[in-house]
């Protein structure tokens, strides 16, 4: 009877907890649904870009399902290159190919010689063609032949754990300040709900500030990950990532009564973003869903990262994602002030 009184006893407080109900339910089938549509998605198709190659070359990378866009000069092509509208350009010039690989994903590059493989062969295999073809000579834009999986996932990660640990540390931290009290009695003094609000973010955003350059620099100096810009440009798109994470997590600790709480925001906050990062290929998801990615900070901190470290580009590549940033950063600041109000006791 005892411990019948005690399951009655749980399973009504977890009747009564809608949050922890919906995150039984809800947060399983939202990950799962995410998962299959990601996963699940079409082929990537290479794109390619040709230079005049005879056009038993070109059929025959469409017959592989490439994407074929012809250029007349080798500069449109290069400038089609440097803005990533294709994977790579081939040319043809002494019956030798040469082909030139945009270069920051490894898996883009692998994708791309392998039709480039099948198409000489097919055009040289050919009743009216002499001859065997001949090896590629490729030539990279960023990178190079021997750039990792992790230089390519190692920009997206590292904004990825920064945003995450701050995200639960500075909610986790800011509720304990709610409950104890703390909040409540700096409501009460002179101080105005944005000074609190700025404080709170001048404070944690030291020790932010410590965290982005300890995981930048032990990523690049320690573990040797793929740097080709600034490093100055990479901690600020951390510390910029940092301070999202934190005015985020500040305002949605205001919704939460216990720790409890706040980490089951992680699997509708977190997760989701974590699909659309980077990690893994946009391109293949259905474009009613791929908007969402747009509406994620760290879709932006992770474009930003992977333009200076992989492809060494500066402050014009990166400007727009650091403007999002900061803008996403003040909204969160502005939401934070406005739920203080719920907090105010007279």
């Amino acid at each position: 009877m005892r411990i019948r009184a005690l399951i009655v006893r749980i399973i009504r407080q977890f009747i009564r907890d809608k949050r922890t109900m919906a995150l039984l339910v809800v947060a399983p089938l939202l990950v799962l649904s995410m998962i299959y549509l990601v996963f699940n998605g079409d082929t990537y198709q290479p794109k390619i870009g040709t230079i005049q190659l005879p056009p038993s070359i070109e059929q025959s990378l469409s017959a592989q399902d490439a994407d074929i866009t012809a250029y007349h000069s080798i500069d449109e092509a290069e400038d089609a290159l440097a803005n990533r509208k294709v994977d790579a350009i081939i040319s043809l010039a002494d019956s030798i190919p040469h082909v030139k690989l945009e270069g920051s994903d490894p898996s883009k590059n692998r994708a791309v010689m392998m039709l480039v493989q099948n198409a000489m062969q097919a055009h040289f295999s050919a009743p009216n063609q002499a001859g065997t073809p001949a090896a590629p000579v490729i030539d990279y834009l960023h990178g190079g032949p021997d750039m990792s999986s992790f230089d390519n996932f190692g920009p997206v990660l590292i904004g990825l754990f920064a945003f995450f640990f701050v995200f639960l540390i500075a909610g986790v931290s800011f509720l304990k300040e709610r409950t104890s009290g703390t909040l409540e009695r700096l409501l009460a003094t002179p101080l105005r709900r944005w000074e609190i609000v700025v404080g709170y973010m001048a404070a944690f955003g030291i020790f932010t500030g410590l965290q982005s350059l300890l995981i930048a620099g032990y990523t690049i100096g320690v573990l040797g990950s793929l740097m080709a810009g600034s490093f100055w440009y990479v901690l600020l798109i951390m510390l910029l990532l940092s301070i999202t994470a934190l005015s985020l997590g500040t305002f949605l600790s205001a919704f939460a009564e216990t720790e409890f709480q706040m980490i089951q925001f992680i699997p509708i906050v977190i997760v989701p973003q974590v699909f659309f990062s980077g990690l893994f290929d946009l391109d293949t998801i259905s474009p009613w869903l791929r908007w969402l990615s747009h509406i994620t900070p760290l879709k932006y901190g992770a474009d930003a990262l992977r333009n200076i470290m992989i492809r060494g580009e500066g402050w014009n590549s990166i400007a727009v994602d650091v403007y999002v940033l900061v803008g996403l950063s003040l909204v969160f600041m502005a939401a934070n002030v406005l739920a203080l109000r719920k907090h105010r006791k007279i």
